[in-house]
């Protein structure tokens, strides 16, 4: 019996021995945190107690602000690339803008150009068909009174009016006054008209 309990005596303080020296090696890992039940033992044998290690927050703080970092040059980055893709959407924004305004001045150009040619087109028409009128106008006259007409206009109207009443007997297959009224004419305005009229093209409708 007493062997016995010699054993269970020798297995306990194996056990004790061991789980002290499990939770000292356990706290030096700093797996567990013994320090507040090791102080006494420390002490009691006459050693300094350990302080507890703060290198592992230390680690901790440090992963963080590295990782803190990180995520800050990331969003830096993203901003600087942000700012960059909206530097270059004004940029295309002000060449679309620049692009519409030179087409814009382009067609109020060619609108202008149109506009002035259909009233030049027009002017030409009306005209053409006063100078018409006033051909057969003259036409139907005494060819004295014509002529005396004839004679008060200036050079461009009178040649222009003599070229329009040939054309219309030309048209109608009648013979033309035009030489006649050139007769009763003063020869120097004659003779200057049917000069002019050689080397200017004929008026058309």
């Amino acid at each position: 019996m007493g062997r016995i309990l010699g054993r269970v005596f020798l297995l306990l303080l194996l056990i004790a021995v061991l789980a002290g020296g499990g939770l000292v090696w356990f706290d030096y890992l700093n797996v567990i945190d013994a320090k507040a039940f090791l102080s006494p033992v420390y002490r009691l044998i006459g050693l300094q107690p350990r302080t507890q290690n703060e290198s592992g927050e230390e680690e901790l703080l440090s992963l963080d602000a590295e990782r803190l970092a990180v995520r800050l040059e990331a969003l830096e980055l993203r901003n600087m690339e942000m700012e960059q893709k909206e530097q270059e959407l004004v940029s295309r924004q002000d060449q679309i803008e620049q692009m519409a305004q030179d087409l814009e001045e382009r067609q109020k150009a060619l609108d202008e150009r149109e506009n002035s040619f259909n009233a030049m087109m027009e002017d030409a028409d009306i005209r053409s068909r006063n100078v018409e009128q006033n051909a057969r106008y003259l036409n139907g006259m005494p060819p004295a009174s014509a002529v005396e007409i004839i004679n008060r206009m200036n050079d461009q109207d009178a040649i222009d009016v003599l070229r329009k009443t040939e054309e219309i007997a030309q048209t109608e297959g009648t013979a033309s006054i035009v030489s006649y009224w050139l007769s009763l004419m003063p020869p120097d305005r004659a003779a200057e008209l049917q000069r002019k009229m050689a080397g200017r093209p004929v008026l058309r409708d």
